[in-house]
Parts: structure tokens; sequence; C-alpha cells
């Protein structure tokens, strides 16, 4: 079930806040809607995230097409588009790109012909993103020689991309090839991405999964009831560091204190080659409603002050492997980056 589709010129997305009870479908014929469900994490996940906005550009891009103003308006929807989210670095990544597209234009330009091949971009990066999480899988699998358990935290499948998925792309394939037997799916507070998103996706694809609370990973591990740990992430550091979901770090540390592999999935869009270590990263703080309410209901007293990072940071010391398009990198991580920077760059 496709988390991204464009169709008839409109942009269709898959609604998240609704799962797993609920499959509905937002139609966004305007950027305004695509920026607002990307606020509201009706469309999820780093790689998902900019495809959506490289759509959003091009709804925004037809939207002015008529107008004097066509420049300076395409400008502030990116700027828009721009402001949603501020950790996940693939959303800048898209814009970015999609803003070098425009820039081969000028003003005497035919705007239809912007237009067009802003729609050409926005697709080439949809369709790049399926090829790509099929190069993790494959790369990701190889990693797993014999049958284990794997754990995963928050969501990183077909829902947070625009195919297969990083992490659970690597479990699907590693699980075809049946090398995974079981997948432990914390449910990853406060919002439940683990439970609503992680365990429905496997469910779909009858891939066995146990729904964990996040408290419970250590005692999971402890028990030898994991032999592996992969997760997404949000934004990789030239050192390494990895943004993620939060709960990702506590994960990481008991992985190690356990002895356990710990690998993070993601494609190069998600390396942000600008930033030395993860303490530059900023880190989106949502509403405190997330923690103190629970299903609508309040669960905690009124008053109470609230910590709601949405993301949080692991060192790259507690990172086993990365898994990318190009490959699995290992540490030390600065030079692993550095050379696939250079890669990437045809040096």
């Amino acid at each position: 079930m496709p988390s991204i589709q464009w169709k008839d010129n409109y942009l269709f997305l898959l609604n998240q806040t609704l799962l797993p009870n609920q499959v509905q479908y937002i139609e966004c014929h305007d950027y305004r809607i695509v920026a607002e469900a990307i606020k509201r994490l009706e469309v999820r996940g780093a790689p998902a995230i900019g495809v959506a906005a490289a759509f959003g550009i091009v709804l925004g891009a037809r939207e002015f097409s008529n107008s004097q103003y066509f420049w300076t308006s395409l400008l502030k929807v990116a700027e828009e588009l721009g402001q949603t989210r501020p950790t996940a670095v693939n959303l800048f990544w898209a814009i970015e790109r999609m803003m070098a597209v425009a820039s081969r234009y000028d003003q005497n330009s035919e705007i239809v012909d912007v237009v067009s091949a802003l729609e050409q971009e926005a697709v080439a990066i949809a369709d790049e993103d399926v090829a790509i999480n099929s190069k993790i899988a494959h790369y990701g699998a190889e990693l797993f020689t014999t049958p284990v358990s794997v754990l995963t935290h928050c969501n990183a499948g077909a829902l947070a991309t625009a195919g297969v998925g990083t992490a659970l792309g690597v479990i699907r394939q590693a699980f075809d090839d049946g090398n995974i037997t079981k997948v432990f799916a914390d449910e990853t507070r406060p919002l439940l991405q683990g439970a609503r998103l992680t365990a429905w996706e496997l469910v779909q694809d009858h891939i066995p999964v146990t729904l964990i609370t996040d408290n419970m990973a250590g005692w999971v591990m402890k028990k030898n009831m994991v032999q592996a740990v992969i997760v997404g992430a949000d934004r990789i550091t030239l050192n390494g560091d990895v943004a993620n979901k939060i709960g990702t770090y506590s994960v990481a540390v008991l992985a190690k204190e356990h002895n356990i592999p710990f690998y993070v999935a993601a494609p190069v869009s998600t390396f942000d080659f600008t930033m030395e270590s993860g303490f530059d990263i900023p880190i989106e703080e949502r509403d405190a409603s997330e923690v103190a309410h629970f299903a609508g209901m309040r669960t905690a007293p009124e008053g109470v002050d609230v910590f709601n990072p949405a993301f949080d940071v692991t060192p790259n010391s507690l990172v086993t492997g990365i898994i990318t398009e190009y490959g699995v990198l290992r540490g030390p991580y600065r030079e692993a980056i550095t050379e696939l920077q250079q890669k990437i760059k045809g040096v």
C-alpha cells in the first residue's frame, strides 16, 4: 500500500495518523495541504517527507504559474515547506534539489517549462527512492547469514519512504532469504509509530512480529530474544552520529551493553555532509499534549511540565554499521563518510 502517490496532477498521501484503524488518503491539490500533512505527521519518515515536499513545490509552482510574481512565490513555497520540520535533513535535500532545477531557468523562460521540469524532478526523486530502498535492502540483508530475531524502533518501512522502506526493507529482504525469523517492534512512545505503523506493516506482510513497550527492550535483550537491532535515521552527520526517533539512543546503549550489533539503514540523502557531529543537529520539540494525553484523554496532572523532544542522537561509537545504497559503512565513520561523499561527487 503506497504511502505517496502522484496522479492526475494531485498528490495523495496515506494519512498515517489514522492507522491502523482506518486507511484514508489525503488529496493534496495545494502545497499548503502538503505542509500541514508534514507538520501533523500525516506523512512522516525522512525519505517520505522529502518526496512529499518535492511534490509540494510542484503544486506551488502550478498554483502561481500565471502570476507575475511566480519566482518570488516559488521561493515562498520552498520556505514554507522547509519550516515544517527541522530535524529530517531529507526535507531540505529535496527542496534544494527542486530549487536547483528551477534555477536553470530565468525571468524570460516559459513558466510552463519550469513547472514541467519541476514535476519531472519530483517524479525522479520518488522513483529513485524506490530503487534506493531496494539497494539498501540488498546490502542490509547480506549482513544476516543465519536465522535471527531483530528489534526495530519507530517506523522505517514503506510508510516512511516511497519504496519498501529502509530498516524494514532490510528486514523484508532478510526474511525472504530465511535469515530473519521474528521482529520485535518497540511501540515508540509517545505517538506509537512502532505499534501503529511498523507492527501494521509487518502483519500485512505476514512477517512474525511481537510488539513490546519501549521499556521492555533491555529485558528482551537480556533474555537473548534479540540478536540484532536495525533502525532508520533522520539525519547522519559527518562523524557518523545519528539522529532518529526519540528512544533510539536508549536502544543503542542497551544493544552495546548486551553485545548486540546496532545497524542504521538510511539513504545518502539522510547524510548531512555540512554538519560535523550530532551536537549540531536541531532537535524538534513537539506539543506537551502528546505526552500528557493518551487516546484523547489526559493521563498527567494539569500544570505538570513536559519535555517532548521528537528525536535523539545516537553517537557513532554505538553504531555497528550504516547501511546505504552504496553498501555498508563501518567505523571510523568520518573517513568512511568522507569517502562516500567523494564517491557521490564522482571524485
